[in-house]
């Protein structure tokens, strides 16, 4: 008969209070709702920042190897965000009819500046002074038309393709100096790699995708 009596009695302890079950639902609403606008903020942040901050763009070709290769996907940030200076990594477009495509290339020069560049050894002077290139494939021995040396005038830049020999630059008659005007913005972030191997033989990559290259670009 004890046992009998005791049943019902654990039973009933076991069964939660309206209470408690309707507070555990208002915990499970409470937390979806936080969830989601917490999901609605993070688009809205994204949906800002590409619309007045930055843009994405995707390398083609191999002019800018070893920094960067075709099939890399850079974060871009706006030109009227931030000074161009000699070093920077730019993305420029829509600069003359003969080469309209978008071109991801260095700045080697700005404003003012006067660029020489000697092709027998290779050797790229501004202002009279040969620069450190850490950055290129090999030097500057391609002439490709532009009579040196430049002196640039206001807002022009002087842009060249750290894959030195294999790149049509400002060197080319084709593009020459650039406006600045017509710089979308600095390349700044890596954030995705495209595949490392390229047509050009010495220069060619693993033919993978190598992450450990996603971050700054310098």
């Amino acid at each position: 008969m004890l046992d009998e009596e005791k049943r019902p009695q654990a039973a009933e302890e076991e069964t939660p209070e309206p209470q408690e079950a309707a507070a555990s639902e208002k915990e499970k609403s409470n937390s979806a709702f936080e969830w989601l606008r917490c999901l609605v903020g993070v688009v809205l942040v994204l949906v800002l920042l590409f619309t007045f901050v930055a843009q994405t763009f995707t390398v083609q070709g191999p002019s800018m190897q070893n920094t960067l290769y075709g099939g890399d996907k850079l974060l871009v940030v706006k030109a009227e965000l931030c000074d161009i200076e000699a070093g920077d990594v730019v993305v420029a477009c829509q600069y003359n009819a003969q080469l309209s495509d978008p071109i991801v290339k260095r700045v080697v020069a700005v404003e003012g500046q006067t660029v020489d560049i000697d092709f027998d050894t290779g050797t790229v002077y501004v202002d009279g002074q040969p620069i450190e290139e850490d950055y290129v494939a090999e030097r500057t021995y391609t002439s490709e038309g532009t009579q040196f040396p430049v002196t640039l005038e206001e807002g022009e830049l002087f842009l060249m393709g750290d894959n030195r020999n294999h790149s049509t630059d400002s060197r080319s008659s084709m593009l020459g100096v650039v406006d600045e005007r017509y710089v979308v913005g600095k390349a700044v972030f890596l954030l995705f790699p495209g595949k490392t191997a390229s047509y050009l033989g010495e220069y060619a990559g693993t033919g993978s995708r190598d992450f450990s290259r996603i971050g700054w670009i310098k």
